[in-house]
């Protein structure tokens, strides 16, 4: 299979390339501007004319489109950026995969479970047939993207597989999401900083899938996954932060005072997010094989070797 991937460089993006790249896979790992010295292809997704260049380049069977502002909270404080960078962007994507003067590839989109927002308690496990209700900028702009590509691949035909991942963990994930952020105050703990670790809403319930589970789900995706079609992305459990907290510490095995922080809680918190993984299971027989402890430690593990230098 010979793949181009957008957002190559961010944390999903990386573990992508990867498992492409172990399977024996082509893969055209594309990134920002800033990556170029990491090895990454450039990419614009505001520039037509480098999607196309990337496109001919790569002559791909399929295009992975990670590329993103994925981060809620910044959304919250810079929509219109958001917007350009995940509608606008997207659709700039469609229209050069439909017409840069190959055989048009088929695009797994990464969506996200933010798209549903809040739902009644007899909505859950959430399923894919629910109208969308996103309750910030983020999820708007991946619903947006959404009805972007399935509208190009109702009216032109454009192969397109939607994605709605739920909440990602593994090892190598931004500090600024739940579980790495816990993990980094505890590996500072460890290495003999003060014993305070700061946290927003313990009590909001997520469907946590461990990266490598994702990206399995992606590749499974592309080879079966029936066009036109979303797909929930989620391991259909729910687990509490509070109780990712607890295993951390766990793992850390460190004295902790968890201090409340109101500037982490969101003014339109979703209290529950878990989905229903059966439409890809079906469709791929895909099923997660990381569990969440051991997701959990590799992600504390990597970040453990930074102990030995003194906390910030």
């Amino acid at each position: 299979m010979r793949a181009l991937v957008t957002g190559a460089s961010g944390f999903v993006g990386r573990h992508l390339v990867e498992a492409l790249r172990s399977r024996g896979d082509d893969v055209f790992a594309c990134g920002g501007p800033r990556d170029v010295a990491g090895g990454y292809v450039p990419l614009d997704l505001a520039d037509s004319r480098s999607l196309h260049e990337a496109l001919r380049a790569s002559s791909p069977d399929v295009v992975f489109h990670l590329a993103a502002q994925t981060f809620v909270p910044e959304s919250l404080a810079a929509p219109i950026e958001t917007y350009d960078v995940n509608v606008m962007g997207t659709s700039r994507l469609a229209e050069a995969a439909r017409t840069y003067g190959g055989d048009s590839p088929r695009i797994v989109f990464s969506s996200s479970a933010e798209v549903y927002g809040a739902r009644a308690g007899s909505e859950y496990p959430l399923q894919e047939t629910l109208d969308p209700r996103p309750l910030n900028p983020y999820g708007a702009s991946k619903a947006a993207a959404e009805a972007i590509l399935l509208a190009e691949s109702r009216g032109f035909g454009l192969d397109v597989v939607v994605t709605r991942g739920f909440n990602h963990i593994g090892p190598g994930q931004d500090e600024r999401f739940v579980a790495a952020s816990f993990a980094t105050q505890l590996a500072r703990i460890a290495a003999g900083g003060p014993p305070q670790l700061v946290a927003g809403n313990l009590e909001a319930a997520r469907d946590f899938l461990d990266v490598r589970d994702v990206v399995a789900a992606y590749i499974a995706l592309a080879r079966e996954g029936e066009s036109g079609q979303i797909y929930n992305v989620c391991s259909g459990r729910a687990i509490t932060i509070r109780e990712i907290l607890r295993e951390l510490i766990a793992i850390a095995r460190v004295p902790v005072e968890v201090r409340d922080d109101p500037a982490r809680k969101r003014t339109a918190e979703i209290p529950l997010s878990v989905g229903s993984p059966e439409k890809l299971r079906a469709r791929t027989g895909w099923a997660p094989e990381v569990s969440l402890p051991r997701s959990l430690r590799d992600v504390y593990q990597a970040l453990r070797p930074r102990s030995g230098q003194s906390p910030p």
